[in-house]
Order: C-alpha cells, then structure tokens, then sequence
C-alpha cells in the first residue's frame, strides 16, 4: 500500500519532480538559458508553447516558458529565464548539478499538425522568441512538411538580443526568410532599425496558405494583429501566446483567468479567432 502511495504522490500534478541543472549559459544580462534533465532521463512530453512551473523550496514557484523543441530534447529540456523577481533571480544563481521542483507540462502549445502542408509565418518580440523557438525547431526539425518558414524577430537593442549563433544559423539556411530588427541600434549595429512591424513590409505572402503564429510583450500583439489581418491571413490561422502570471497551472486558482478562460489550461496559446472579443485578453 505504502508504494502505490507513493507512485500516486509522485504523479501528482501538485507535487513537483526534482530536475538537475546541467548547463547554465548566460545569454544577455537579465537572461540565462537553463538545461535540465528530469530523474532517470525521463522525458518532460512538452508541446511547443507550453511552460512548467518551477519551485525553489524556501523561496517560491514561478511560471516558465519551454524553450527547447520536443524533437531535440534527448531527455533534456531548456528554460530561458529573465532575472525579475524572487524566484528567477534564485534561478540566476543556480549551477551544474543543483536541484529545483518542475511541475507540468502545461496549457495548451502551437498546434503544429493544423501548420503542416502550410506556409508558416512566425513572428518574435523580445523573451517571447524563447517559447516560440520551441515551435521554430520543430518546424525546422520537420522542414519537410511545411511550406515557406518566415521568422520575424525584433529587440529593443543589440544587447538584448537571444539565441546569436540559432539566429545566425536560421539566416544561412536557404529554406528559412529571416528578418531581424532592433528598436534602437548602437555603434556596431548595422541591421535593420525599428520596430518589428517595420518588418512586415519585405514580405510577401499567399495568405490563405499561411498559419502565423507571434510570440511577445502584450503591447505588441495590437500592431502585429493588424499587420497580420492587413496581409489577409484569415483570423483562424492567427495563433498568439498570451503573458499571463500563471499559479496553479491547472485551472484551480483562477489567478489566470481571462474571462471564462484560464490561461494555463486553455491557453496560453490561442487562436486569434477565439479571443478577439475578450477585453481582458489582448
């Protein structure tokens, strides 16, 4: 009896699994890039978009975005974190071989069996390329599927900038349309300047063929709805992942809730079509 207690306790939604950090890299100077790897090499079973909740025992839980693809996870998966509060900023000072709580995953990701066969457009604001590389990498892994890959990716400045070398490689590839801006460049940049909208114009789409999916701070979902919807692509092929402070990340709490929706369980991916008229929402 004590054992399948225990198994049940272990499967708990509410009772986190211990990972070990593998790898710490810092990539800005708010950012670092987790690696982590759950007991026994089990596999985290993450869909593009979707986060865990993390816990530091004496400290806190907090909502993260995945930022590894299912295909490239060899029983690891990646965290991008942003130092912002007391939790993250506890996760700044972690290093290889320490331990913290994983709940999840969570939520509702990108559905990328509705993308296959389309054109995809996929368009980045700031940390939200760490959920959207997730969708990035799997469509790459699976190139053969999916028709032209358009990647819009835009940062307030240089400094700022996530995944240098993954960028560098997506704008070599031959099968991928990379663009990428800076609100305010500095005395090396010598990229395109403004903001991600100003990205729009050099390109051209079939827009009954296309599937869009944008990733970002709240303010920017207006302007790129509307460079979406100007370009013609129906409002069921607009997909958006919505920032919400996620608690329980099983629709218990109702920290989350926008309108009748929670976030954490029928989000945070949305399609556009489903939430438009939600106030709360966008």
């Amino acid at each position: 009896m004590q054992s399948v207690i225990t198994a049940a306790r272990e499967e708990s939604i509410y009772s986190p699994l211990m990972a070990r950090v593998l790898q710490v890299e810092q990539m800005t100077e708010l950012e670092k890039l987790l690696t982590l790897e759950l007991p026994g090499g089990r596999s985290l079973g993450n869909e593009p978009g979707q986060f865990v909740e993390v816990s530091l025992f004496g400290i806190g839980e907090a909502p993260i975005s995945i930022s590894s693809s299912p295909t490239r996870s060899n029983g690891t998966f990646e965290l991008c974190v942003r130092r912002v509060g007391d939790v993250t900023n506890a996760m700044h000072c972690l290093e290889k071989g320490d331990v913290l709580g994983v709940r999840g995953p969570f939520g509702q990701g990108f559905p990328i069996d509705r993308m296959k066969g389309k054109d995809v457009l996929l368009a980045a604001g700031g940390l939200g390329l760490a959920p959207l590389r997730s969708l990035i990498n799997q469509v790459l892994d699976d190139r053969g599927f999916f028709g032209r890959v358009i990647v819009l990716y835009g940062t307030k400045q240089p400094s700022e900038i996530l995944f240098k070398d993954e960028l560098l490689a997506w704008a070599e590839r031959d099968d991928v349309e990379f663009h990428m801006t800076v609100d305010r460049g500095d005395e090396n940049w010598r990229g395109h300047v403004g903001v991600i909208t100003t990205l729009f114009p050099l390109v051209t789409i079939n827009p009954r063929n296309t599937v869009a999916a944008t990733c970002g701070p709240p303010i920017m979902y207006r302007f790129v709805l509307m460079e979406l919807l100007g370009k013609g692509i129906p409002e069921t092929q607009i997909y958006l992942s919505l920032e919400r402070r996620m608690k329980c990340g099983v629709g218990k709490c109702g920290h989350c809730q926008i309108n009748n929706l929670y976030c954490c369980q029928d989000g945070p991916v949305f399609r556009y079509a489903d939430i438009k008229g939600l106030e709360e929402a966008l």
